[in-house]
């Protein structure tokens, strides 16, 4: 496979037409629907009628018909423009792309068109609060009765729940053979009997609310079931991979606003004389680091969705990851230089840099520690020892 190192005429026109859109919005818009308890409902319907939040969804399905490439670049160019979608992350690209590879034609007609142009919503439920995000621990089940099938258990910090129509839920179900329990995808309507919500109270001040949703004893259809019960943890990756992707993109673009607004503020702030702080290296060198490890951030996505819009799973899986250990890491040294270097109105509400420390952290632990990742790349890529 050839990766090139500059982006498709068709991408880059794209990337200009997100971010002429997104800066119609930007941090004020998301800032005033946090802060009111709105949503981003306006900026996420105009992305969808406009065809960006279906970039990646196949055309006979509603969408684009092009790849994670593709949307992961809508989401870091509408992050850089100071207004992220944090359920782009969730609807168009883990549960897209698990629909649009593993569902039936049924399932395709009747979910994909909606995520496509914005008009559905669908969040993604995997995390526990005693297991984490690993699959081979959650205690979510799935259990048929007649022609449905019953789930009972409970996700913690799922985003998004309120906005969403359904929950694709990664519940386990019992091999009939051996006894042992496999992770299996089903899509829970947020209004089916049994379901609830509880939401989590959050430092990070965002218009995309968490919640701990609690199942009991929820009925859903035969046809709930996306993909094959016996399909195994590749169904799911085929929904993580992108997730993982679509992170190191949004965590790009955070600190690409980031850096944006420091190089803005050094070149105009004068302290000393007429010289600008910029022109100082104490000043320079720090903002010229974070920049060298975005485009590096940068690269590591890039190159992480060309290896999955090729088809290579593993491969992805394994930059994939990288990239996300590279976007979170970047997004947290470029927002707290940022900070640095405005001094003091960097913790203004006004300059709009504190909230973006805490949201740039966010990077770092979700969906996956970064040191998970580390783990990963040891074992896999390096070949050592399973360490845990």
């Amino acid at each position: 496979m050839t990766i090139n190192f500059t982006e498709p005429e068709e991408r880059v026109a794209l990337r200009e037409a997100v971010k002429k859109l997104a800066s119609k919005y930007g941090r004020e818009f998301v800032e005033k629907q946090a802060r009111e308890g709105g949503k981003m409902t306006e900026m996420w319907l105009e992305m969808g009628q406009s065809g960006f939040l279906g970039v990646n969804i196949p055309e006979e399905h509603g969408g684009g018909g092009g790849g994670m490439a593709d949307l992961a670049a809508v989401l870091e160019e509408a992050s850089a423009a100071g207004a992220p979608l944090l359920m782009m992350v969730v609807s168009p690209a883990i549960c897209g792309s698990i629909i649009a590879r593993c569902g039936t034609d049924e399932q395709k007609h009747r979910w994909l068109p909606g995520i496509a142009d914005g008009s559905l919503i669908m969040a993604f439920g995997i995390t526990e609060a005693d297991a984490g995000s690993n699959a081979h621990s959650i205690t979510t089940t799935a259990t048929r009765d007649g022609d449905e099938w019953v789930l009972n258990g409970n996700k913690t910090f799922i985003s998004g729940v309120d906005e969403a129509d359904s929950v694709l839920i990664v519940a386990r179900t019992e091999d009939a053979k051996t006894g042992k329990l496999k992770p299996a995808l089903f899509v829970v309507p947020t209004e089916a009997d049994g379901f609830t919500r509880q939401p989590i109270p959050m430092a990070w001040q965002a218009p995309e609310k968490q919640f701990t949703l609690f199942l009991d004893d929820v009925r859903l259809p035969a046809d709930a079931l996306v993909g094959d019960e016996d399909g195994g943890l590749w169904q799911l990756f085929a929904g993580l991979n992108p997730e993982r992707i679509m992170g190191a993109a949004l965590s790009c673009g955070m600190a690409r606003y980031a850096i944006d607004k420091a190089v803005e503020y050094a070149k105009t702030r004068t302290v000393w004389k007429d010289t600008p702080i910029g022109a100082h290296q104490g000043i320079q060198h720090p903002l010229a680091k974070v920049k060298i490890e975005l485009e590096q951030a940068r690269l590591l996505w890039q190159k992480a969705a060309a290896l999955y819009d090729a088809g290579d799973d593993f491969t992805a899986g394994e930059y994939a990851n990288m990239a996300k250990y590279a976007g979170g890491e970047v997004a947290c040294n470029a927002s707290d230089v940022a900070v640095h270097t405005h001094g003091g109105n960097g913790m203004t509400v006004e300059y709009g840099l504190a909230n973006l420390l805490v949201a740039a952290r966010l990077g770092r632990i979700a969906p996956v520690s970064r040191e998970m990742i580390l783990n990963f790349v040891a074992m896999h890529t390096l070949g050592l020892p399973k360490s845990y």
